[in-house]
């Protein structure tokens, strides 16, 4: 709780936190946004493929033309880790790209903060031993919610509660794992038109409706944290707030959950369509167990919601507002050498799906397409059944037919063996698939 005053006394030192960017979409927006607010914080480069619309999103978030103009915009990544800088922010979204960029800030003695959770899930605890051994800082980023849910468990484990569940919510239907980008603005209240004018990229917001994003960030919450995963993948039950403690307890107390210790996301409408009552599809939640009666007791003087137990509370956020919030991992990995969330085991795993029949020599087109979904599997499952990542399941060839809502395996597609990415996966499985 000391960021900003560590800040301050950088600035006054004459040592402001210096940040390269990688990737002016969204978050990488929302980010630069508060950057002319913050005394002490600079973005010298900013890396982008295409350069005027980096340009112009720094224009459009309220940067002045003497801030532009001292900043270099470059296509070519590898400016970021040779510039002479802390921090790097990884927000392409790309997973081969991401874990190239992190080896490379890494490598060069750089923070690498990764907005990028598909190159996380990927390979990021291999990434993040690699940090480590480096002695640099490998993080999540905060204001997404892995971060802020990797928080929750931290300070609920800390304070000597077993976490129960933890996770996030969002809007869900079993219908949307085959939803593709042609009808995706439906669900979401707008027109193709609509969608396009607002810049709004049809793939990527389909990943956010069929259930990859969720699995995606719950693996890495899960590889953070410790927590498992559902042995079948997620439920997603409809669930407000004050019934987390209700719902998001073992079955065998009444609850939804296979066991204790997991990670589950909660939709917030119900499976014939209506609005769930007081639902968290902007938040993230922790669901946390009483260890004694005196602490059961102290639930409830104190208002928390329970079960009809009492042993069974819940912490929640609301809301969480991305590249708003993203200074809080900067400052940490630069002023505190500290990740707000780093993997260090290998837990939860996202893999392709099949959204319908396809066809030997068809093209994987990956995360939020026409052809795949990804859902979350326990890691040592996932590797025993030789399933393909999703991070790898895009513009490559299928082999074999593969039915709707089957897996995905490796052996149903041409792989290059010796592309890195593959080669990093590899060696990332080898080294911690067995360690759970």
């Amino acid at each position: 709780m000391n960021l900003f005053h560590l800040l301050k006394a950088r600035h006054a030192a004459g040592k402001p936190v210096r940040v390269a960017l990688i990737g002016a979409g969204k978050f990488g927006s929302m980010f630069l946004s508060q950057v002319p607010h913050v005394p002490g914080l600079e973005v010298p480069v900013i890396v982008d493929l295409d350069r005027e619309r980096a340009r112009e999103a720094c224009r459009t978030v309220g940067w002045d033309a003497a801030r532009i103009e001292a900043t270099t915009f470059t296509q070519d990544g590898s400016k970021a880790a040779s510039g002479n800088v802390d921090v790097i922010v990884e927000a392409t979204g790309n997973p081969a790209v991401g874990i190239r960029h992190a080896r490379a800030a890494i490598a060069a003695g750089k923070h690498i903060v990764m907005v990028n959770v598909e190159a996380d899930v990927l390979a990021g605890p291999l990434l993040a031993q690699e940090a480590r051994k480096a002695g640099v800082v490998y993080s999540l980023a905060y204001g997404d919610q892995p971060a802020l849910t990797a928080e929750m468990v931290d300070w609920a484990r800390a304070t000597g509660f077993r976490v129960v569940a933890a996770g996030k919510g969002t809007k869900y239907l079993p219908s949307y794992h085959d939803v593709t980008p042609d009808g995706v603005w439906q669900h979401y209240g707008l027109t193709a038109a609509e969608a396009q004018s607002a810049g709004m990229n049809p793939q990527m917001f389909n990943s956010f409706l069929d259930g990859t994003k969720s699995a995606i960030e719950m693996a890495a919450i899960a590889n953070a944290t410790g927590l498992d995963v559902p042995a079948d993948g997620l439920l997603f039950p409809a669930c407000g707030v004050d019934d987390l403690p209700h719902v998001m307890r073992p079955r065998e107390m009444g609850g939804v959950l296979e066991k204790s210790g997991v990670v589950e996301v909660v939709s917030s409408i119900e499976r014939d369509g209506r609005p769930v009552f007081r639902d968290l599809r902007w938040g993230v939640y922790v669901v946390l167990e009483a260890p004694n009666d005196y602490a059961a007791d102290c639930f409830r003087q104190y208002g928390l919601r329970t079960d009809a137990t009492g042993r069974y509370a819940a912490m929640y956020k609301p809301y969480h507002l991305i590249g708003l919030e993203l200074n809080i991992s900067v400052l940490s990995a630069a002023l505190r050498n500290e990740p707000t969330g780093q993997a260090f085991g290998f837990r939860g795993d996202v893999v392709a799906v099949a959204k319908r029949d396809l066809r030997a020599s068809e093209m994987l087109d990956g995360e939020g397409g026409y052809t795949v979904w990804g859902k979350l599997m326990p890691a040592q499952a996932s590797v025993t059944a030789g399933a393909l990542p999703i991070g790898l399941a895009h513009r490559v060839k299928l082999t074999s037919d593969v039915a709707r809502g089957a897996v995905v395996r490796w052996n149903d597609v041409a792989i290059d063996a010796n592309d890195e990415t593959v080669k990093v996966r590899r060696a990332m499985e080898a080294a911690f698939a067995m360690q759970q």
